[in-house]
């Protein structure tokens, strides 16, 4: 059987991205990372999600003294109450996350023989984040393919990004089609027990669920 390596987070685009991968016929095994993000509940639901999919999974610890990123310093405010999410790069924007993790992801991919990674990237609702486009994708396919033994060998590494065109209404009507285990997603930024409902990421899957479903979301 050919293998992925998932990059889940625990919330709606990756647990969706991970149920895709399986329903291409992949192995898959999860690559969750702490680190140190302000909403670590995240973590909890990303190992819970994996069990359930009978997943492999690794916790990944990594640190970013640096921060310079609402989600890592809480001394930066995360936007919240806001209608309309502005095609800026907000406050959220990690410096380089999806570098680091696709990092981890292509030396795992390598070591065990994978031949595909899969990340939830979205340049619809994420439209600000410089890693979420379509052609920081393709920059980085370049790069591992000319730069890790696997490509320079003729066994490229595949990046599959298939929900970076999907609004997030369309990606819970996939999630739901895949019955992926959407009520066991995390979403909220907050850092607290419960979802805050205010956040950028709240205010994004709510208004998905209502437009996917009629209803309000769950989880648990």
């Amino acid at each position: 059987m050919k293998s992925a390596i998932i990059l889940l987070s625990g919330g709606l685009d990756s647990a969706t991205t991970l149920y895709y991968a399986k329903q291409k016929g992949f192995k898959t095994f999860c690559l969750i990372f702490d680190y140190n993000q302000r909403h670590k509940k995240e973590i909890e639901h990303a190992k819970r999600i994996a069990r359930i999919s009978k997943s492999g999974f690794q916790v990944i610890k990594i640190r970013l003294p640096w921060k310079g990123s609402s989600l890592l310093d809480k001394k930066i405010p995360l936007p919240v109450n806001r209608t309309m999410i502005p095609d800026e790069i907000p406050s959220t924007y990690v410096p380089a996350r999806n570098i680091i993790f696709l990092s981890f992801a292509a030396s795992y991919a390598e070591s065990i023989g994978a031949g595909a990674i899969f990340i939830g990237a979205n340049a619809i609702d994420y439209s600000g984040y410089p890693d979420c486009r379509p052609q920081f994708y393709r920059a980085y396919q370049a790069m591992v393919n000319k730069g890790m033994k696997a490509g320079v060998e003729g066994r490229t590494i595949k990046i599959y990004t298939p929900l970076i065109r999907k609004a997030k209404a369309q990606i819970i009507q996939l999630g739901l089609k895949l019955k992926a285990p959407l009520d066991l997603t995390w979403s909220c930024y907050g850092g607290g027990a419960k979802p805050c409902g205010r956040c950028d990421s709240c205010v994004l899957r709510e208004r998905g669920f209502m437009e996917a479903r009629g209803k309000r979301s769950e989880v648990r």
